[in-house]
């Protein structure tokens, strides 16, 4: 396995690649893009948003401006801030809510309509169909989170259509992930992306399951409008981390300081951030670990990666937080989706084992799963 020589992604990481002339990874070449552009570009990028709001804007005060999908966390807060009280725009909040919200993740939520006097629809499916998407997508695609992502991705564009309001605004774009995008690309949201990408190729219709007692009514939240009602509507999803530059420890800072936003109490087993993924445990837990177990690395080469990149840490340090977060199996987060779901750890191990990508795991002499790791391979 190889490992980027600028940040700690391997290989593998999301669709990553590594080039072979320098060892650098598409994500920091993409990113040193971004960061080497001028102040003119982002004028000329803030103009164009805000011509682009000004035409989406409700003329008749007959209806919302805009759409906001939000969970409640550091880059909800930073959109609704953006768009609420920079641009004095009335947008809907609507919240997917998956039941597995951190305490301070269910304030910072709680706490969005009165910080920016916003109107705010909060959509949860039963908690029993939750139970039973948890296990099924778990042993299916080994994501037990499948639900989550395809619920925010699908119930905004729902009320969209509902609601009558074209213009729905995202976050920040996935350039800094994995490098798929340039500055001249305009990223916006996708029926195609949502399936292949968030949902993992599966929709709503696979998840009817006779043995878990699933029916096509239990999932009535899950299923994206027709195409024929986007057009009627003429939904249109943007990122504004297309227009702004972004920076996701600055955005925290800021949102914590003036609008009250909460960072975890607890510090996370597998990363060393406080900050992200509030909103849902399992992101940051079980569900990173999977990833792990999926292809070798975790959260948090994930924030190293990106705080390299920003120049909060330097790539020695990085390692370091990968060496002591990736490999930890979140003992307190598994415990409460065992029991959630009812089910054992062994269990869990069986079926976790049987998405390990042989590329990146192979087994000792002993019958240990081992990898190569970024302090051995560099």
């Amino acid at each position: 396995m190889r490992y980027c020589k600028k940040c700690v992604y391997p290989e593998l990481a999301v669709n990553t690649l590594i080039d072979d002339d320098d060892g650098v990874c598409s994500a920091c070449k993409s990113h040193e893009e971004f960061k080497n552009l001028s102040e003119e570009f982002w004028k000329k990028r803030k103009a164009l948003f805000e011509d682009l709001v000004e035409r989406y804007k409700s003329k008749d005060q007959s209806n919302y401006d805009c759409i906001i999908p939000v969970s409640g966390g550091k880059d909800s807060y930073f959109q609704t801030f953006m768009i609420a009280k920079e641009y004095g725009l009335k947008p809907l909040l609507v919240t997917y809510h998956g039941n597995n919200f951190l305490p301070e993740g269910q304030e910072n939520l709680n706490n969005m309509r009165e910080k920016f006097d916003v109107d705010h629809i909060v959509f949860g499916p039963s908690v029993k169909t939750l139970i039973k998407l948890n296990r099924l997508c778990f042993k299916k695609m080994g994501d037990m989170n499948w639900h989550a992502h395809c619920g925010i991705e699908t119930y905004p564009i729902q009320i969209a259509v509902k609601f009558n309001i074209p213009l729905i605004i995202w976050g920040e774009t996935a350039w800094d992930i994995s490098g798929m995008h340039s500055p001249e690309d305009f990223v916006e949201f996708s029926a195609r992306s949502r399936l292949e990408h968030s949902m993992r190729g599966f929709d709503w219709f696979d998840m009817i399951d006779e043995e878990e007692g699933i029916k096509a009514k239990d999932l009535l939240w899950a299923r994206y409008p027709s195409d024929e009602d986007i057009e009627r509507v003429g939904v249109r999803g943007i990122y504004i981390g297309n227009f702004f530059k972004w920076d996701a420890n600055k955005h925290s800072k800021k949102m914590i300081q003036d609008f009250g936003f909460r960072e975890s109490v607890l510090p996370f087993e597998r990363t060393y951030r406080r900050f992200s993924n509030l909103d849902d445990m399992h992101e940051n837990g079980i569900h990173d670990y999977m990833k792990f177990i999926k292809f070798g690395y975790g959260r948090a080469s994930d924030h190293a990666s990106k705080d390299i990149r920003d120049g909060y840490m330097t790539r020695e340090e990085g390692i370091q937080m990968v060496r002591e977060y990736d490999h930890v199996k979140p003992t307190r987060d598994l415990k409460r989706w065992l029991s959630y779901v009812n089910m054992t750890e062994k269990d869990f191990d069986d079926i976790a084992n049987k998405f390990r990508d042989p590329r990146v795991w192979s087994k000792n002499k002993d019958g240990n799963w081992v990898k190569s790791n970024i302090w051995t391979s560099n």
